[in-house]
């Protein structure tokens, strides 16, 4: 883990003392091993009390930050350890594994989520008081940066305004416009440049995520989704798989099987009525794509989630 010592922003606040300040807040909400939605608009905190084996998730626009405990997530065949030391950013919605690497009861992982405003930051970019990064386009829409007092203090004071709850709706907005300001002077600037930029791949490529999060269980032709966000269909097959490391179609399969997995978790459907919910014709596929994506075939895989104590709808 980096050395964070002595490091201080434009205030004079050291990293250390925000970091503290900040696992007091967490751990004041967040008392036992779950995830939290803030009062404050896209801020979550969690909290994770020992490692994990990955665990499945979709990552939305956001921008993850540890203040205890080190985690990873993994994309494709991509890994991304981070800890208190470097924030986690993305641009698109991700599936993704999710890996809690160091956490105990006495020193929990602990951290928070906050979802960029996508508005926001094209607006930011507009005004051009923003430099332009040195790398002009993000190859990835993920990426680490690198924690500094300038990008810790506002964060800080986002957490502080829970123990101000009146002051959230007059404040809150002001501190996340500053948050969105500091990322744009980010080493991961290009990554979030790339978020508001209307004629970039990665616009386009979420403008595609967002049509199938909406249609997944439809019949899917790739020639037509790139038509629909005026991309030639090689073009948009390369960038769409190097920006989530998976073809659309797999992309498609993957938002299958996880509504599936919750329709029959959460709504107690058989695993053949999930599979026609979700567009499969095929039960006995649906069966050998979820064993190959879950490790075992639904019926178990549903029973062994279910005999779990701290399972969760």
């Amino acid at each position: 883990m980096a050395n964070r010592d002595h490091k201080k922003g434009a205030q004079g606040a050291d990293i250390n003392t925000l970091y503290r300040s900040m696992v007091r807040v967490i751990s004041q909400w967040v008392t036992e091993e779950s995830d939290f939605a803030t009062p404050i608009p896209n801020l979550n905190f969690f909290r994770r009390d020992a490692p994990s084996q990955p665990d499945f998730c979709l990552i939305e626009p956001s921008v993850v930050l540890l203040v205890q405990g080190e985690k990873k997530i993994a994309i494709g065949s991509e890994e991304y350890p981070y800890d208190t030391s470097h924030f986690l950013i993305t641009s698109l919605d991700l599936p993704a594994t999710s890996q809690v690497i160091s956490a105990s009861p006495d020193k929990p992982c602990l951290g928070f989520a906050l979802k960029l405003d996508l508005r926001m930051l094209a607006e930011l970019v507009a005004q051009g008081n923003v430099p332009a990064p040195q790398m002009r386009t993000a190859t990835s829409s993920i990426g680490l940066g690198t924690v500094t007092a300038e990008i810790l203090e506002p964060f800080h004071r986002l957490l502080k305004l829970m123990e101000e709850p009146q002051a959230i709706d007059v404040l809150a907005p002001l501190i996340e416009r500053e948050i969105h300001f500091r990322l744009l002077l980010s080493d991961q600037a290009a990554l979030v440049r790339q978020i508001a930029s209307v004629d970039s791949h990665g616009y386009r490529v979420a403008k595609a995520i967002d049509w199938l999060k909406l249609h997944f269980a439809s019949s899917l032709r790739v020639e037509e989704l790139a038509a629909l966000v005026q991309m030639s269909s090689p073009t948009f097959h390369h960038h769409f798989r190097q920006l989530t490391s998976m073809s659309p179609l797999q992309y498609q399969k993957w938002l299958r099987l996880n509504e599936a997995k919750r329709l029959m978790l959460n709504e107690h459907l058989d695993a053949a009525s999930a599979a026609f919910q979700v567009g499969y014709e095929s039960p006995s596929q649906f069966s050998r794509e979820y064993s190959r994506l879950f490790g075992a075939p639904p019926k178990r895989d549903i029973e062994r989630l279910r005999s779990q104590t701290n399972w969760v709808a």
